[in-house]
């Protein structure tokens, strides 16, 4: 009988979740999959993964442990989120992709860097369309208006703006920041899933308005069920597209429909005291569930998710094409 298969977990200030979780698995798992602390030092370029599946929960703010990702998935580890397509990802691409999957998305404007970034001057914005035509953008998304990075989370560096006065100086603020514009949705509910393995959702009602601590509703009222399967599916569309496979996704709800708001949350937060013992204890057994089956039965390497496919025209068949190849050629080996 060979070893057991490792889920280990990349974490940095969290405190209940991964034990938890690696609780969780050790204890359904029967034995057959172990799971513990990622445990990293200076890497050669001839070292190999110790770990079967890695659960990244903090590279986002490392780059040395996004590095350390990369080098263990062409080890042939299987690591969770994709952090190659996880560092090439921003959410106005995401938004491009959630409407072509036929999700609602609120109209979102890119915008240049307001300051110059380091290492350039103005005649590096040789191209760039200057002055911007403010009153063109602030036309399209009327206000009020959020302004987000367009890579970032954790609500940092986000403003919500009432009028022209009030965006330049949340603007100014920004700096070197890409950053995106988005219209802000007058919603009447608001959600937020959790959604694994691209099969499993959790529908959370949640109040962006309040405290951190406080935003998860306890004892809230039931949601239609025609909204909570709109919103279903449009989680399951999202992360299939994405190739997440462990993701947050928040929706507002106007007029009846759910617009995705923020659903690039590849490490989100599962902290028991913010979201609850409810949603602790579903999060803790799904993902467990998801890693032991994902250990005990790896998967072919996948580029990123399937929104290659979901593109119009004859790029989309070309990268379509490549998708498809990668995900007939597996990288991960099966355990004696």
């Amino acid at each position: 009988m060979g070893s057991p298969a490792t889920v280990g977990i990349l974490f940095g200030q969290e405190r209940t979740f991964p034990q938890a979780l690696a609780a969780q698995i050790n204890e359904r798992s029967g034995g057959k999959v172990v799971a513990r602390p990622v445990r990293v030092a200076a890497m050669r370029l001839d070292d190999r993964p110790a770990d079967d599946v890695i659960l990244d929960r903090i590279s986002q703010d490392v780059p040395f442990y996004r590095t350390f990702l990369k080098a263990a998935a062409a080890r042939g580890a299987q690591v969770i989120n994709n952090p190659f397509w996880w560092s090439a990802d921003d959410k106005f691409t995401d938004n491009i992709i959630a409407e072509a999957v036929g999700v609602a998305v609120p109209r979102t404007v890119l915008l240049p860097h307001r300051d110059h970034p380091t290492g350039t001057t103005a005649d590096s914005f040789t191209n760039l369309v200057y002055p911007i035509d403010w009153h063109e953008v602030f036309s399209y998304l009327g206000f009020p208006i959020f302004l987000k990075p367009a890579y970032g989370g954790g609500w940092k560096d986000v403003y919500k703006v009432d009028n022209t006065g009030e965006f330049f100086a949340a603007f100014a603020r920004t700096h070197s920041l890409c950053m995106i514009a988005q219209e802000a949705i007058q919603f009447t509910e608001y959600y937020r899933c959790y959604c694994l393995g691209r099969s499993q959702v959790r529908v959370m009602r949640y109040d962006p308005k309040v405290p951190h601590e406080h935003r998860y509703v306890r004892g809230a009222p039931p949601i239609d069920p025609a909204l909570e399967k709109r919103i279903t599916r449009d989680c399951l569309a999202l992360c299939d597209a994405l190739g997440y496979d462990f993701n947050t996704l928040e929706f507002a709800i106007r007029d009846g429909i759910p617009y995705a708001i923020d659903f690039m949350n590849p490490a989100p937060d599962a902290d028991l005291h913010s979201v609850g013992p409810d949603n602790f204890a579903w999060v803790i057994s799904q993902a467990a569930e998801f890693l032991i089956e994902r250990a005990l039965s790896p998967r072919p390497f996948e580029a990123t998710g399937s929104w290659p496919m979901q593109l119009n025209g004859d790029q989309g068949k070309v990268a379509a094409a490549g998708v498809a190849r990668s995900r007939r050629t597996p990288t991960a080996k099966k355990r004696a």
